[in-house]
């Protein structure tokens, strides 16, 4: 492990600094999917004690980051492509019911916020990094959500976009994805605040996430090929 990752010793909870440190590290790759993960080596890389990480490793197990084996202890979570292919289906039929919802429900003032996040898309996401992507999809969720007025779904989503967090990423890194996510968007965008169809909404929505299963897929396996169980 890297040994330039302490947490600083600052106003937030050490457990949220590290796990957000640790998230960043699997998301990142510095953490490869079936890597045990060894208290000891962690508190040393963290700069914190055993019981920080234990409630951090049991923060990403939550989120699905993490898996405990028996008689083995945490590793970072092995997914299949059957799997990955699964959590995809249900995400684009959650999806396709936010975009549903917003064009039915959302108020004129969540309408033109997701309008002014169109007008976004080519400085922040075609011009912009991986920074600004990710920025730029959690204004798009927080707007979409927000304006379907459904706080059950909401949190659904929420939950599955934690667990999903590192295909999201293969996302905003892979430049050959970018214009057809834009494009996605902009459908998603005028179908829902425009022309508020909430048939097309549901349409583009679940099109933008059906999409993006298959790169998640390949960048998984492309990644991890090592992994017997993806391959």
């Amino acid at each position: 492990m890297k040994t330039d990752r302490t947490a600083q010793r600052t106003a937030a909870p050490l457990r949220q600094q590290v796990v957000k440190l640790i998230r960043e590290d699997i998301l990142n790759g510095q953490l490869v999917p079936g890597q045990r993960l060894v208290e000891v080596a962690m508190c040393e890389t963290y700069g914190v004690s055993r019981t920080v990480v234990r409630e951090a490793l049991r923060q990403l197990e939550s989120e699905y980051l993490v898996s405990v084996l028996p008689n083995s202890g945490p590793i970072v979570t092995v997914l299949t492509q059957a799997e990955i292919k699964a959590i995809y289906v249900v995400r684009a039929a959650l999806e396709g019911l936010a975009g549903k919802l917003f064009a039915q429900n959302a108020s004129q003032k969540d309408c033109n916020a997701f309008l002014r996040l169109r007008d976004r898309l080519d400085r922040d996401y075609r011009k912009g990094d991986v920074d600004s992507r990710e920025e730029f999809k959690a204004e798009f969720y927080a707007v979409l959500l927000r304006g379907g007025g459904n706080e059950v779904l909401k949190e659904s989503l929420r939950s599955m976009h934690a667990r999903i967090a590192m295909f999201r990423r293969f996302a905003f890194v892979d430049e050959a994805r970018t214009e057809g996510s834009i494009v996605e968007l902009e459908h998603i965008i005028d179908a829902a605040a425009k022309d508020r169809d909430a048939q097309a909404a549901w349409h583009w929505c679940e099109h933008h996430i059906l999409e993006a299963a298959d790169l998640a897929i390949y960048e998984y396996v492309r990644r991890n090929k090592d992994l017997a169980s993806v391959a």
